[in-house]
């Protein structure tokens, strides 16, 4: 699976899942700091990636249709968390969806729990 990380999720989140073994680009390293969503989720179809991302506006099915992309996967992980609790989470959930092809999914990861909308 290939990763490309919003700006909203901390930096180590990419750092974590590379050390998982997954290729994940964070958007303030590929030239898309500040960037609107509109053109990460472009660069993300690029690159046939599964966009990473905490950004509600992603999980908008109307704006990015199911279908359309290489999978999103949105994280409704309280700010509140520590990063270590909120990377642990993610790669947790990447693990139990380790199985699943996810492009043209809408994926939202909660602590403990796991949605897919195909």
């Amino acid at each position: 699976m290939r990763f490309v990380i919003d700006e909203d999720l901390p930096r180590s989140t990419a750092r974590a899942l590379r050390e998982a073994g997954y290729v994940a680009d964070d958007v303030r390293d590929i030239g898309l700091r500040g960037h609107t969503d509109r053109e990460i989720f472009d660069r993300a179809q690029t690159l046939s990636a599964i966009i990473l991302t905490s950004d509600t506006d992603f999980s908008n099915i109307l704006e990015y249709p199911l279908k359309t992309h290489a999978g999103i996967i949105v994280s409704r992980i309280p700010d509140e968390v520590s990063t270590e609790t909120l990377n642990r989470e993610l790669l947790n959930a990447l693990k139990q969806l380790h199985d699943e092809n996810l492009t043209s999914t809408l994926v939202i990861v909660e602590i403990g729990q796991i949605r897919i909308r195909r």
